[in-house]
């Protein structure tokens, strides 16, 4: 496979976009977190994005966001060990509970993830710490981590928590997805398999070796490259 040179790509990007200047003015926008940075974060900041991950996925993130400061107050500021220990009847209780979307299979992921950050910091110090270390090189081993672990962390659901939490890495939207293919890689339109993961995974650190930019840009370069050119939505 030959995979195009991200020059061009960025090229394609800047004209779309109206120049170069204009390009970065978008990509400064999106910046991520450092390594120490992340693993400073408390895990009940991680569990609270994962769980909103989680309740976005099939509705509608604008009315999740506006609901999440009663979703902070209902699970207790995400507290994994507080909520870990809470007596099965206060997690019924939820499902009752307006301040909240009442779904009781999105509910119970809640408190298996909260178990899942508790275990995980017995063996790391915290599952930030974890999360902050592991390698950018290998983002897909990251996803297939939190799929095996987790609870409903899989597909997109997982790749948009590792964004959401400000790590460096890619985000497989269909423009992206399209870019990949255009660029000369033979995936699906959404990349789910092993195999395909793994060629998107190398075509971004084939692209961050050529550039030095983070995966963050990268991919959003990507998505600026092709596809409907909305000024809105950019």
């Amino acid at each position: 496979m030959t995979l195009t040179a991200f020059k061009a790509i960025q090229e394609l990007a800047a004209k779309r976009k109206g120049g170069e200047q204009a390009l970065q003015e978008i990509l400064a926008t999106q910046k991520s977190l450092s390594t120490t940075e992340l693993a400073r974060l408390g895990d009940d900041r991680y569990l609270s994005m994962m769980s909103k991950c989680i309740f976005n996925a099939g509705f509608n993130w604008q009315v999740i966001s506006k609901k999440w400061p009663g979703f902070e107050e209902a699970f207790h500021g995400f507290n994994p060990l507080g909520l870990a220990h809470m007596p099965p009847e206060k997690w019924e209780a939820y499902i009752d509970d307006t301040r909240i979307v009442r779904n009781w299979i999105k509910i119970q992921s809640v408190l298996d993830n909260a178990r899942f950050l508790l275990e995980e910091a017995e063996h790391h110090g915290s599952f930030a710490r974890l999360f902050a270390q592991w390698p950018l090189n290998d983002q897909i081993g990251l996803m297939a981590y939190l799929k095996k672990h987790g609870a409903r962390l899989g597909g997109n659901t997982g790749m948009y928590f590792i964004r959401f939490m400000g790590k460096d890495g890619f985000v497989l939207s269909p423009d992206v997805v399209a870019r990949l293919k255009a660029s000369g890689l033979a995936i699906a339109d959404r990349p789910s398999s092993k195999k395909d993961l793994t060629q998107c995974q190398q075509a971004f650190n084939t692209w961050h070796e050529q550039t030095g930019l983070p995966y963050t840009h990268l991919s959003r370069i990507c998505a600026l490259s092709i596809g409907r050119n909305n000024p809105a939505r950019d």
